[in-house]
């Protein structure tokens, strides 16, 4: 610290010392900074109000109404506002892994999510994986655009910030799960439960829950309800994570089928032991029984 100190002293001494124009320059820099900084921090929302006041129409929302303008399609944005509490907890368990599994530990940034996707696009050579964490997609549907420039993306981390700083995780939360897309034109959880499974959001069933978790990545290429090979592994696998967690308890059959004459002369796997899955996204809290992670398929390429 004293020598931070001392330095610091060295720094201003030099500067007192320096001629005229320089410390002009200087002093100009640091106040058109000054300026720059006022005018963004002008230009960000007011995350405060989230508090207690549900969000209108979404940056998404416009975005999907001006594609339906350009293309002369005739379409409304369906969306039901449904408090945390009425979601079914399948869907938020489904949704956070495979989405956010460690939101309730991070502070709005998953860092080794992010090295996990930067090293899945270097050895792509492609941008595919952004490694987001739900307050992160929260910031780009509420406020933003999908596009992957640079300033966009300070924005996005700045808002996130305050978002985590203002608002309580249960509330980021639910405000997520009210304004996700979930097909086109299709957001939040109730309007989605209702559009693929003709129910309310409370009543999904764990299956139900894994598959709309499921299409997230891309919601408008995916159906929650088709069969799809992405949409059948990865929804499997969310399951499967479920009960391995205790989430959701094993089908009734699994536990009270009969061993096969193959189990009982041993040739196939013990009840303890289980087939490793696909290597792609790792399941970090749930290992299996001999140590392997938990793996999710590789996601698609995000929605442009």
């Amino acid at each position: 610290m004293k020598q931070i100190l001392r330095g610091l002293r060295d720094w201003l001494s030099g500067f007192s010392a320096a001629p005229f124009v320089t410390k002009r320059r200087v002093m100009t820099i640091i106040a058109v900074t000054g300026v720059l900084i006022g005018v963004f921090a002008l230009t960000l929302p007011d995350v405060k109000k989230l508090k207690k006041t549900r969000p209108g129409k979404t940056a998404m929302m416009e975005l999907r109404e001006k594609e339906w303008a350009d293309k002369k399609i005739k379409r409304r944005i369906t969306q039901e506002w449904t408090p945390l509490s009425s979601v079914s907890p399948y869907l938020i368990k489904a949704v956070l892994i495979a989405e956010d599994d460690n939101f309730w530990e991070h502070e709005g940034f998953d860092y080794e999510g992010m090295i996990e996707a930067m090293e899945k696009n270097i050895s792509s050579m492609k941008f595919r994986s952004g490694g987001s964490t739900i307050s992160q997609q929260l910031s780009k549907n509420l406020y933003l655009s999908p596009s992957k420039n640079p300033f966009r993306k300070f924005r996005e981390a700045v808002i996130t910030w305050r978002m985590e700083q203002t608002l309580s995780k249960k509330r980021i939360l639910e405000l997520y799960l009210n304004v996700a897309e979930w097909g086109d034109g299709i957001f939040g959880a109730e309007a989605a439960s209702r559009r693929w499974f003709g129910k309310s959001a409370s009543d999904l069933t764990p299956i139900e829950a894994a598959r709309l978790a499921a299409v997230l990545p891309n919601p408008r290429k995916y159906d929650p309800t088709g069969d799809q090979r992405y949409v059948e592994k990865r929804s499997e696998l969310i399951y499967t994570i479920m009960v391995k967690r205790g989430i959701v308890p094993p089908d009734f059959e699994e536990v009270t089928s009969p061993a096969t004459a193959s189990e009982e002369a041993g040739e196939t796997e013990t009840q303890n032991e289980k087939t490793t899955e696909p290597a792609a996204l790792s399941d970090k809290n749930a290992a299996s029984p001999e140590g392997t992670p938990v793996t999710l398929p590789n996601e698609p390429e995000p929605l442009k």
